[in-house]
């Protein structure tokens, strides 16, 4: 019988579902994946989505599952504008929801873009209000209460979003955060960290601190810098919080922001918590975003880079020879079909072994003996030195000829 930690699909420690380790768990009855690639993710420099593009995107986040869509920051531009009203004619399934500053006009505009909820966003640490935004601290607060309020008016669901909050002051903030809630309006608070500056203690500090004051549900943004941002998004679902934001392949400003898919496919195969993704579309999702912003995703990605199951060294590619079928997750922890990835390819280069070599004869229709076998596999590793790369078919092929002749 399959256990949570070894089906068909993966198999990944035993000890993630031990009682001690995962019984202090209180995880939502349901989380909602909050995409912001079309926003967050189009911030990082140099990425340029057109309307159309936008519009192609929302439709794949809302074929794999997708609960919750932030389609843009309408002020931004006419052409964001234009593509935020497209993807809410369309009524792909996922609520819509656009990205506002603190101002009024931004709340209004849309509201008529016709979108269900905004994230909207305050500075909320007191030393960049006072050096990067250059207001009275007041200000901060008095826009956040009149943005907020006339949200409320239009029936927009209110997420506050609140710029920089791992580095503030956190009696200050809470108070930012009173005032806004009994003066002006939040449905849910997102807990942000702005320039990935927190550790998970830290996270499972701040949500326990904010939810000592606020009984509004939570939601978390938390960038990439130091390489957290999915741990630490983790961390914060554990502890109950309702909402996750994150971008195909964690793109976005700086760092990034926390990846979907490892989040999606982390919370499902470590933690046995399904959000009710088309995870099997996940790799396809991964290489549309890549094809329409011209961002390429690191070959060994997390879940959805090219090469995660593509193989050189020898002793993988036995592996791979003699656990097939159901073996597989024997040598990988998850199989290629959960993410809907291309699937096992062994390689040539300096790391290849005499099993690898094999693998390739027979996909050539050849045989030859453990002695040319062995010349071949010097050959190929000589070859991969010289060129500083991986042996093609067509050099494989030329020092097969050579090795045992023309067939």
């Amino acid at each position: 019988m399959s256990q949570p930690w070894k089906t068909d699909k993966w198999f990944v420690s035993p000890w993630n579902y031990l009682q001690e380790v995962a019984g202090e768990y209180a995880f939502a009855p349901q989380i909602k994946i909050h995409d912001m690639t079309l926003r967050d993710g189009e911030q990082q420099a140099g990425l340029e989505l057109r309307r159309d593009d936008k519009v192609r995107i929302a439709e794949a986040l809302a074929e794999a599952g997708v609960q919750r869509i932030e389609a843009g920051m309408p002020a931004v531009s006419k052409q964001d504008e234009e593509a935020i009203r497209e993807i809410v004619k369309r009524d792909l399934g996922p609520e819509i929801f656009a990205f506002c500053r603190c101002v009024v006009d931004d709340v209004k505009l849309a509201a008529d873009c016709g979108v269900s909820g905004i994230v909207i966003e305050i500075p909320a640490s007191e030393h960049i209000i006072q050096y990067a935004y250059q207001w009275p601290l007041e200000k901060a607060i008095d826009l956040s209460i009149k943005a907020t309020s006339v949200a409320k008016e239009l029936g927009l669901y209110t997420a506050f979003f609140t710029i920089d909050a791992t580095r503030a002051d956190l009696n200050w903030l809470l108070d930012l955060l009173e005032r806004v809630a009994t003066e002006g309006h939040m449905d849910s608070l997102v807990l942000v960290d702005t320039m990935g500056v927190a550790n998970p203690p830290a996270i499972r500090y701040f949500v326990n601190k904010v939810r000592e004051r606020f009984s509004q549900p939570l939601e978390v943004h938390f960038h990439n810098d130091f390489g957290l941002a999915v741990a630490n998004t983790l961390e914060a679902l554990s502890l109950g919080v309702e909402v996750a934001h994150a971008t195909v392949g964690g793109i976005g400003e700086r760092s990034g922001s926390a990846a979907l898919e490892e989040l999606v496919v982390a919370l499902l195969t470590l933690y046995g918590v399904d959000v009710g993704m088309k995870y099997e579309k996940l790799y396809d999702l991964a290489q549309l975003v890549t094809s329409l912003t011209g961002h390429v995703l690191a070959p060994n990605k997390p879940i959805v880079g090219k090469d995660l199951y593509t193989i050189e060294s020898g002793i993988p590619a036995t592996w791979t020879t003699r656990c097939t079928g159901d073996l597989i997750t024997e040598v990988f922890p998850l199989h290629w079909e959960l993410m809907g990835h291309k699937g096992l390819e062994v390689v040539l280069g300096k790391g290849s072994g005499v099993a690898s070599v094999g693998i390739w004869l027979e996909k050539l229709g050849l045989e030859a003996t453990l002695e040319q076998m062995d010349t071949l596999t010097r050959l190929v590793k000589e070859k991969s030195l010289e060129k500083k790369g991986l042996v093609s078919e067509e050099e494989f092929r030329a020092m097969a000829s050579e090795v045992l002749g023309d067939r």
